[in-house]
């Protein structure tokens, strides 16, 4: 271990071999073999490149460690995640799909449905098991529900939008603590609004930070559908509290011009430029202000989403590997998939990656006990955060509403074109409708 306390190549060489064997014979005792005794021929792996140079060396060198110490070779492809959806869906449509791979949640489910990808359970539950259980939330997001044909997905780590704060400001308003209701935070941007700075840098467009709202509205009571996944049910009381809670504070100009025609980086831009008092995104923002400007880092403060009259709604996204049916080498890659679960590995990949925790026993883990206001904010979703889309199902029609922003687009009907509520409500109550209604 070098003086930065990662792991050396060397190092992770050494313990490889220990470890894939001390996994594989406790597999072996507690159930099924997971990994042939003597593993041999070649794995290719696909690699989520994340914006830790640091955590894309590390998994690189330990697969390739891993397969020096095991008899296997191996060909790591680290692909942008920007890129994911479009490689992965050319090498399906090919027949090229490598033998493992990161993935995130929302593009393993269609294919799993589609049958793409092997059922990993006795790898998951061999996991949980050795290590103290999965995270309840993390355990949801891949339950027989969303993944009837068995879990396709071992998780190492959650992502998902933190609520971004201005520390700095708002302590010198006499607000020291995050707020803990929507309606607190509005009273919170309230008192710092002006002077260039705008207090809810919500994004109300038609981009994936605009559907934080749909956790919003969940927290009021909304609903996409019912506990089904199959019948819509956005018009509601509920979300009309929720749609009066947004005009109410729009009209109060809490909201930064423009934020409803923002692309992916308007919030971003917003928090960084220091027109925002609050944002909801993940803690790539965080990172960046880091960097690029150390003070506003050190104003900064971070935490879950808040929650609403009806419950906190704060979800997060799990990032897994996975093994396609396609694999030549599918006992090796359980193997490698298996090794990379271990916490030998994990300890240390948490300390360079963005990542929050899966399993409860990677709470003790030195990455979120150091200090590290992201990292322990990512602590704290992965214990208090909610599996995504819930309460709502988790599907290939959820998926395909949020794909659309059904929600972003019904809040642009009632602050941009002045829609009464019951008509913005019945516009996206058919819009999902039209959705859900390929899927029954």
């Amino acid at each position: 271990m070098n003086e930065r306390g990662i792991l050396t190549r060397r190092s992770l060489l050494r313990a490889s071999a220990a470890v894939t064997a001390a996994a594989v014979m406790s597999v072996r005792e507690g159930g099924p073999a997971l990994a042939q005794a003597k593993l041999s021929g070649k794995v290719v792996y696909w690699g989520g490149l994340i914006f830790s140079d640091e955590a894309n060396k590390l998994l690189k060198s330990t697969v390739t460690a891993w397969g020096e110490a095991n008899g296997v070779e191996t060909e790591v492809v680290m692909i942008n995640q920007n890129e994911t959806v479009q490689k992965v869906s050319a090498a399906v449509a090919s027949g090229t799909l490598p033998d493992a791979m990161d993935i995130n949640l929302d593009l393993l489910l269609p294919l799993s449905l589609q049958g793409v990808f092997l059922a990993l359970d006795d790898v998951y539950d061999a996991v949980g098991n050795q290590q103290g259980g999965w995270y309840e939330g993390v355990d949801r997001a891949v339950s027989g529900q969303a993944f009837p044909g068995g879990r396709t997905g071992i998780p190492f780590g959650v992502s998902g939008n933190l609520l971004l704060r201005r520390r700095d400001i708002l302590e010198a308003s006499g607000y020291k603590y995050a707020p803990r209701t929507w309606d607190e935070l509005a009273q919170q941007a309230a008192a710092v609004s002006g002077k260039g700075v705008y207090g809810l840098g919500l994004a109300l467009s038609n981009v994936p930070d605009g559907n934080v709202q749909i956790n919003v509205l969940q927290s009021f009571g909304g609903r996409i559908a019912d506990d089904a996944g199959r019948t819509v049910t956005i018009r509601s009381a509920e979300t009309r509290a929720y749609l009066r809670w947004i005009k109410e504070n729009w009209d109060k100009g809490l909201f930064p011009p423009g934020n409803v025609i923002w692309d992916g980086a308007g919030d971003n831009q917003a928090y960084l430029s220091g027109q925002a008092a609050f944002i909801a995104n993940t803690g790539s923002v965080g990172i960046a202000a880091r960097n690029q400007d150390p003070e506003l880092y050190a104003g900064s403060a971070f935490t879950p989403l808040p929650a609403g009259p009806k419950g906190l709604i704060s979800p997060f996204i799990p990032q897994l590997r996975a093994i396609p049916k396609s694999s030549q080498n599918a006992g090796a890659a359980k193997a490698l998939v298996l090794h990379l679960s271990q916490p030998e590995f994990l300890r240390e990949y948490y300390k360079v990656a963005i990542y929050g925790p899966v399993l409860k026993s990677q709470k003790a883990f030195e990455a979120f006990n150091g200090g590290d206001p992201i990292l322990t904010a990512l602590l704290e979703l992965a214990e208090t955060g909610t599996a995504p889309a819930y309460p709502d199902v988790y599907n290939a029609a959820y998926g395909e509403m949020l794909n659309n922003f059904v929600v972003p687009k019904m809040v642009q009907r009632v602050v941009i074109d002045n829609w009464d509520f019951d008509r913005a409500m019945d516009e996206a109550q058919g819009q999902a409708e039209g959705i859900y209604g390929k899927y029954n």
